[in-house]
């Protein structure tokens, strides 16, 4: 498509536009009728721990809001010369979980709580038992019910609980709806694409939760799926988003969804046996499921596709920002040399490096827990390395230990899936920033799950594209199955790269993963010698 194309297509409003707030930043990306990117802006931010509780502000997901589009908008005005008006439809995607409770003046009851945080063991352990269905730590409903457990002052008060992608989207639209991907990570989701209904029943029979004046039904919010419309772009929500009053109102707006759903979208994984994996901050594999789990597994969370079919997660909360830490003490080395390096040549010198390393990191492990990790029973996280006084202590062998140790807590809980579920896959398509340097990444993650890992040439960009994508999908009138608008119309010419795992490299791994779970007490011994020195 030439620019002159472009620019009629901009003038006419015939574009999707994508945001997904992630871990590290909030992204914006503009797409045209061939779903290709034609613009994109982004805002850095980078939750905080404050009283125990990982956090954004409102504020500032409102400025990451805003910011985002803002830049994005400069795109288009720089290389198309014209300014955005009107936009054909808008979605908004976020991470998933977490806790975002309003009062009836639709003021926030406390800080957003989100998915990092593992504090609501208790909550969620007991709700697992009472629904016989895994309730992960992070999920809206264990914090909601944490709350109660340690009676929050704020829980009366409670009038609408969502999350972050649905709060956006209610900013932006006026409606309280949610994609059920989303809301599947809110409360268990039944047959019908629906919270379960037995499920509301059991949890609002129980003693604790009967004292308070709302019926959790009545909180929760409307669940729909891919596709159908989810309300429109209205005036106040079309200057939220675009202060400057350019943007004018009426875009349709898609269901929101979490970054899960978003991630199953950019790599095509939402038929039966199909598999994805996403890494960044944290980093989740996802198999659509063809049929159910023989048992319920703590570490296991059965969430929905986009169109509500069901799929078995996996979810780590710690991923590449260990690594990203030790990126960062390199380049300001670097500078300290008077050597200016950017991030993109630093990760590419420091990936391309572990192509040198021995098989097993040479001896070293390493823990890349920045917060709990709930899949190896660590309740806080401490960044943590370590190596025996005979470990080779290479630059290349420290590159792989911390590639290896990014995967290792996702190879724990895929064993429960293929070894215990026999659960297979037909494809294994990963996603995210650790793939952006080719090859490398995606070598060591097949030799560390022991799997055949393919990549799509949109590895890097992911959710906000693929929510882009779900939004083009509402404004098409959404008449054939999500499964077959992708594969005919969206990846007809994708180009994929597949690895199979190096036997090698598979022996290395496993030796390292051995080590990597014999040495797992030492994260509590870390946490109590840290306590000890504050």
């Amino acid at each position: 498509m030439n620019i002159s194309e472009i620019v009629q297509l901009i003038k006419s409003g015939q574009t999707a536009l994508g945001i997904e707030f992630g871990s590290t930043q909030v992204k914006a990306v503009l797409i045209t009728t061939d779903f290709q990117p034609i613009a994109s802006g982004s805002y850095l931010w980078e939750n905080t721990l404050q009283d125990g509780i990982w956090t954004y502000s409102q504020k500032e997901i409102l400025t990451g809001l805003r910011q985002s589009y803002a830049q994005l908008a400069a795109n288009v005005s720089s290389k198309y010369h014209v300014k955005i008006e009107h936009i054909g439809s808008i979605g908004v995607s976020a991470m998933m979980h977490g806790y975002l409770p309003f009062d009836q003046n639709d003021k926030l009851l406390v800080p957003f709580r989100t998915w990092r945080n593992t504090i609501t063991g208790d909550a969620a352990s007991e709700l697992t038992k009472l629904f016989n269905f895994n309730i992960p730590l992070r999920w809206s409903i264990a914090h909601l019910y944490h709350a109660i457990l340690q009676d929050e002052e704020h829980v009366k008060d409670i009038a609408y609980l969502t999350t972050l992608a649905g709060y956006v989207h209610w900013q932006l639209s006026g409606e309280k709806n949610i994609g059920v991907g989303d809301a599947s990570g809110m409360f268990p989701i039944g047959k019908n694409g629906q919270f379960d209904q037995e499920c509301l029943q059991k949890f609002g029979a129980l003693e604790k939760v009967k004292k308070y004046p709302w019926k959790i039904e009545q909180i929760l919010p409307h669940v729909l799926k891919a596709g159908e419309v989810a309300g429109h772009l209205t005036k106040e929500g079309a200057n939220l988003l675009d202060p400057t009053q350019t943007l004018q109102a009426g875009s349709v707006m898609a269901p929101p969804e979490g970054d899960a759903g978003t991630g199953m979208i950019s790599t095509n994984s939402v038929r039966k046996r199909t598999g994805n994996i996403s890494v960044g901050t944290s980093e989740f594999s996802m198999v659509v499921l063809d049929k159910p789990l023989k048992k319920v597994h703590r570490d296991i969370d059965l969430v929905t596709t986009p169109t509500g079919l069901p799929v078995a997660m996996v979810h780590i909360n710690n991923c590449s920002s260990d690594i990203n830490a030790w990126a960062q003490l390199f380049q300001e080395f670097a500078g300290r040399l008077g050597i200016d390096i950017s991030a993109d040549q630093l990760y590419s010198a420091l990936f391309l490096d572990a192509t040198k390393s021995d098989p097993d990191a040479g001896g070293m492990v390493n823990y890349s827990y920045f917060s709990g990790e709930p899949i190896t029973k660590t309740q806080e996280g401490r960044p943590l390395l370590v190596r025996t006084p005979n470990s080779k202590f290479t630059l290349a062998n420290f590159m792989l230990a911390q590639l290896y140790s990014a995967y290792a807590p996702l190879r724990i809980g895929m064993d429960i899936l293929t070894k215990e579920e026999n659960v297979t896959t037909d494809v294994m398509i990963a996603q995210g920033g650790l793939f952006k340097t080719p090859v490398i990444g995606q070598q060591v993650l097949s030799n560390m799950l022991n799997l055949p890992i393919s990549v799509m040439t949109n590895a890097s960009v992911g959710g906000p594209w693929g929510m882009a994508v779900l939004a083009q999908y509402v404004a098409s009138g959404a008449s054939e199955p999500l499964e077959d608008y992708l594969d005919t119309k969206v990846f007809v010419d994708s180009e994929i790269m597949t690895l199979s795992p190096e036997p090698e490299g598979v022996k290395g791994a496993a030796k390292y993963l051995e080590r990597y779970k014999l040495a797992l007490p030492l994260e509590n011994e870390a946490k109590v010698l840290s306590d000890e020195a504050k």
